[in-house]
């Protein structure tokens, strides 16, 4: 399992209802953050170099005029950097074997907007179940289950001052605002919570926890 390149994945979106729509989908990988975000045509200007100040890490950061312009983007990145057999591609509550939110979301947008699945050739891991049931992340008898929560008890935690939000909501409001430098940072900030929680899991969890599954779909279009 230590040869595996952990990639993690994440994304932001303007609510949870099929009507929503994805903002933001970030990468963490050993170098760094890629990170699209959605504008709208609206003014972002020296996003990548405020965000890299900001977030004291290698941040390479695109701006979309729109949700399926960001989607291809993303389905173009996936191809040329996850097309690699020692890449494992995780989230936290990304898909589970009963719920989720990342993968299950995206896939509606793409499939509204006519993009194809980005997703071939690689493994996929979810971190919440694993991390959740493999550590303990209890507090004052109370079980976190939250990736922020689940990484201040169980991690370092200072990535709390790099997220600019206490919830993860407030990121719809920040898009609805522009405020496009702190809606990044607090995705860099998940992204970088779930590739450190990876990690974690590699050093003091056996490979069959990890539960792979690939989402290579079953139809190539």
């Amino acid at each position: 399992m230590s040869a595996l390149e952990l990639v993690a994945f994440d994304i932001e979106t303007t609510g949870f209802s099929v009507s929503d729509t994805v903002t933001v989908v970030g990468f963490a990988l050993p170098m760094g953050a890629r990170v699209f975000c959605r504008t709208d045509d609206r003014s972002a200007p020296d996003l990548e170099a405020t965000v890299r100040e900001r977030a004291d890490e290698h941040v390479q950061v695109s701006t979309h005029a729109s949700e399926k312009a960001l989607l291809k983007a993303v389905g173009v990145f996936t191809a040329d950097r996850l097309d690699d057999d020692d890449v494992l591609l995780v989230a936290f509550n990304g898909e589970t074997w009963n719920a989720g939110f990342d993968l299950p979301f995206l896939r509606s947008r793409l499939a509204m907007t006519g993009v194809e699945w980005p997703f071939r050739d690689v493994p996929y891991a979810d971190l919440l179940p694993l991390v959740t049931q493999r550590f303990n992340t209890a507090v004052d008898g109370e079980e976190r289950t939250s990736l922020d929560g689940v990484y201040e008890t169980v991690c370092d935690g200072e990535l709390g001052e790099l997220d600019p939000f206490a919830e993860s909501s407030e990121a719809v409001a920040a898009f609805e605002d522009g405020r496009f430098v702190e809606l990044v940072l607090h995705n860099v900030a998940d992204v970088l919570r779930t590739r450190r929680l990876g990690q974690l899991a590699q050093r003091y969890c056996s490979k069959s926890d990890f539960k792979l599954k690939s989402l290579t779909a079953t139809i190539d279009a």
